[in-house]
């Protein structure tokens, strides 16, 4: 079994009475937590696909290897991510199956 490179806590910690560090070996302390709480609160997260801000639902299926390099390769040609290219794919064959 892989050890850990850090000791989860099991119960909150009294930060002005404990020592915590971080992975990097930084003293955790409650500006310390402040800060990483702001952080995460400031990420932007992925754009919504849709025209009014909302959940864009994800769909996630398998594809042979094969497949996988030719999206991959394509994607790098054209600077664009694989998303892109499989969205753009499944809309317009679903707009060509619908007419």
């Amino acid at each position: 079994m892989k050890e850990q490179p850090f000791h989860v806590l099991d119960e909150e910690a009294d930060l002005e009475e404990e020592e915590v560090r971080d992975s990097a070996g930084r003293r955790v302390d409650a500006a310390y937590v402040e800060r990483a709480v702001a952080d995460v609160h400031a990420r932007p997260g992925r754009p919504s696909l849709s025209e009014e801000p909302r959940h864009s639902p994800q769909v996630s299926f398998r594809v042979p290897e094969q497949t996988r390099r030719l999206l991959d390769e394509r994607a790098n040609a054209e600077g664009r991510t694989p998303s892109e290219i499989a969205r753009e794919a499944l809309i317009q064959y679903l707009e060509s199956t619908n007419s």
